[in-house]
């Protein structure tokens, strides 16, 4: 009997997890009981005999589903069809003039309509409600924590990984993509087989057959190659074609692959993901610093495999970055999925198209981002601040911690959270909207003060009592426009953007307004008192002193010193050090920090 190595090195095809349905798409919180198996089996058989729930799911359809069997509040059930609808692979063209729809939409009646235009893929959309179990708590727990690991340890084997995937980070966990498709693809077979086929306990008769389309959307979930270093192909064209044609029992004149045969075949070719994490951590390319930094940076780690990653795949990884102003402009962030891990007094500047970023461990940290096409998720960070555009936001166990957003959904609060402050999206760099219009993200809708509050048994009212599985509806406050400061971007890049695009909400452009008549009353005052010479001489140290005081009781004053570099580096990638001209940030940081900084890296 051969086995499943043998099988492998025969015929040179490996299958495995695709990395964005369980990164972006599982909520990073224990998913609903009524998205258990035993409901998504009755929920595949009802849909193949509903009009308009069949090849495709209509909004209405699945708002009935949701609400009417399912007793999910509605905006719960919006919450997973808007999710799924992130991950598929709409052009910037298709979400900007979905964005225009919605923002001309005045009431809920005409919000409604818009919404019932929309439609899934009902066997793929089965497959996304059933992968919310990857975060779905478990008895057996690990407290081993993430560690990156040195050059000279060993690549994490899959018992190592296996002892972490418990962890909070399952979604960024390829061992766990990797052992939960293991150990659940038969349940997930069983939901695409139609249920004329299956016992009246919803399981696969020994004989049944399971079409070619409903493979079609295992794509969701599974890709592979043939081959090392061959291209990347949805799983179902490698089981026509092929060696594992015949090993999965293709009928070309049925269209269809007996389940059982077809289930061992799968079991026998799986592997983890060649363009993961942990392959990026064992044999990424490094980024290069644009010099050596001597002291706090040298424990810095950053690596990526965009250099070989398909479309969906790419990746940044960046953790340590201490106590030193990081910024970076380039192709090889575009398109990437980004992490930044145990980071701490850092300024972190990632001005390009993203596809998604998650911000994990992170404390005393700014992170200002180009516009992100999905989600910004922040996980277990404390006194963190971050500024972005972006398809979605998420904030989980973090404390006092500020988001100012600009986001066409509503921010994601999850379990765990103290202090967080919610504010309107303020800063701009000259190539934003380009970037924006390149990741299809437009100025309007904004919902940045309107989170959904989601707890371990669903969403949260705000006037809800607080349990423990669920987030204190006093867990978040809105920015008061007293407390408001714009930020600006130290770094010159090229663009035509020169103010905040769509401007700013009417209550902080008044406040901003006040603050600078104020500036306006103190010039005409200073002007007005006639000063001679000596004595604008001492009024002039008596301010820069007072001013200096007031820098390093905030802890700006680490921040600027971070912008003066020894030998002047462009933010751009260049073969050597290049002339960049800083701006000193107008913003008023929330944060305390320690003296000692390092120089502005460009990496």
């Amino acid at each position: 009997m051969t086995t499943k190595a043998e099988n492998m090195e025969e015929d040179g095809v490996s299958v495995w997890p695709r990395m964005e349905p369980f990164l972006l798409g599982a909520l990073q919180v224990a998913p609903s009981s009524k998205l258990s198996l035993h409901y998504l089996r009755k929920m595949a058989s009802y849909v193949r005999t509903r009009e308009g729930c069949f090849p495709n799911l209509g909004w209405p359809m699945w708002r009935h589903i949701a609400c009417g069997k399912l007793q999910l509040p509605e905006d719960h059930a919006w919450l997973y069809f808007e999710t799924f609808d992130l991950l598929n692979g709409h052009t910037p063209e298709e979400r900007l003039e979905w964005a225009e729809c919605l923002s001309q939409c005045t009431s809920k009646s005409e919000l409604d309509q818009q919404r019932n235009k929309l439609s899934v893929n009902t066997l793929q959309f089965l497959l996304f409600l059933y992968i919310q179990q990857l975060n779905r708590a478990s008895l057996r727990t690990s407290l081993i924590g993430e560690e990156w690991p040195s050059h000279r340890t060993r690549c994490p084997s899959p018992s190592d990984r296996e002892a972490k995937t418990s962890s909070q980070n399952k979604n960024w966990d390829d061992q766990a993509h990797l052992s939960f498709v293991q150990s659940h693809l038969a349940e997930i077979l069983e939901l695409l087989v139609e249920p004329g086929q299956l016992s009246q306990s919803g399981q696969a008769l020994r004989d049944c057959q399971i079409s070619l389309e409903a493979v079609r959307s295992l794509g969701l979930l599974l890709e592979g190659s043939v081959g090392h270093g061959r291209a990347v192909q949805p799983v179902h064209r490698l089981l026509t074609k092929g060696p594992l044609q015949t090993r999965a029992g293709y009928s070309a004149l049925g269209h269809s692959f007996p389940v059982h045969q077809l289930l061992l075949c799968l079991q026998q070719s799986l592997t983890l993901n060649p363009f993961g994490i942990t392959a990026c951590l064992c044999s990424g390319k490094k980024l290069a610093w644009a010099q050596q930094v001597e002291g706090s940076m040298k424990r810095a780690k950053i690596a990526r495999n965009t250099h070989t990653a398909p479309p969906g795949s790419k990746m940044v990884l960046m953790s340590q970055v201490f106590k030193q102003t990081l910024a970076k402009t380039s192709d090889k962030l575009t398109g990437a999925n980004i992490k930044i891990h145990r980071c701490s007094d850092a300024f972190i500047y990632l001005l390009s198209p993203l596809r998604s970023v998650s911000v994990d461990k992170c404390r005393d940290c700014t992170v200002v981002l180009g516009p992100v096409e999905t989600s910004v998720h922040i996980h277990g960070c404390q006194n963190l601040r971050v500024v972005c555009v972006a398809g979605r936001i998420a904030v989980g166990v973090s404390s006092r911690c500020t988001v100012h957003a600009l986001t066409p959904t509503r921010p994601l609060l999850l379990p765990g959270n103290v202090e967080v402050t919610l504010g309107p999206f303020h800063t701009f760099y000259p190539a934003l909207e380009d970037h924006m219009a390149s990741a299809g993200l437009a100025v309007v809708p904004n919902a940045w003060d309107r989170p959904l509050l989601l707890g371990n048994e669903g969403l949260v009212s705000p006037s809800a009592l607080n349990a423990s599985s669920n987030p204190d509806p006093a867990c978040y406050r809105l920015l008061p426009p007293a407390e408001f400061h714009t930020l600006v971007v130290p770094f010159h890049t090229e663009g035509d953007t020169s103010e905040v695009p769509g401007g700013l909400p009417p209550p902080y452009q008044a406040a901003l307004n006040e603050k600078q008549r104020r500036i306006q009353n103190w010039q005409r005052t200073v002007m007005e008192a006639r000063l001679n010479k000596e004595q604008k001489r001492q009024f002039q140290e008596l301010v820069e002193v007072k001013f200096h005081e007031w820098l390093l009781e905030t802890g700006n004053r680490q921040e600027l010193d971070s912008l003066i570099p020894p030998a002047v580096a462009s933010l751009r990638d260049s073969a050597g050090p290049a002339a960049e001209t800083p701006r000193v940030p107008d913003a008023k940081p929330t944060r305390n920090g320690r003296p000692g900084r390092q120089s502005p890296m460009a990496c």
